[in-house]
């Protein structure tokens, strides 16, 4: 199933598989999330979704969604 992923502020929008790695359709759209350990811990690859849900972006997936996934994008200084 695919799902459409659109990064914000960027407006960039791709089609993503459900399940596939958040930060691999990011990194496909072109489209920088900052990472540190990639387990979830340090919170540098925070995102937050459309309804206000924070979430990690390296251990997250695309969720099946019939509507357009939208993945607010914080910026980080200290990253």
């Amino acid at each position: 199933m695919s799902v459409s992923v659109r990064f914000l502020p960027d407006d960039v929008t791709i089609n993503a598989e459900v399940g596939e790695a958040l930060l691999d359709v990011a990194e496909r759209a072109g489209v920088i999330i900052p990472t540190g350990c990639l387990m979830g811990s340090c919170h540098a690859c925070t995102v937050e979704l459309e309804d206000g849900d924070v979430i990690r972006a390296c251990i997250s997936t695309v969720p099946p969604t019939d509507e357009e996934l939208k993945i607010h994008l914080f910026s980080d200084p200290t990253w």
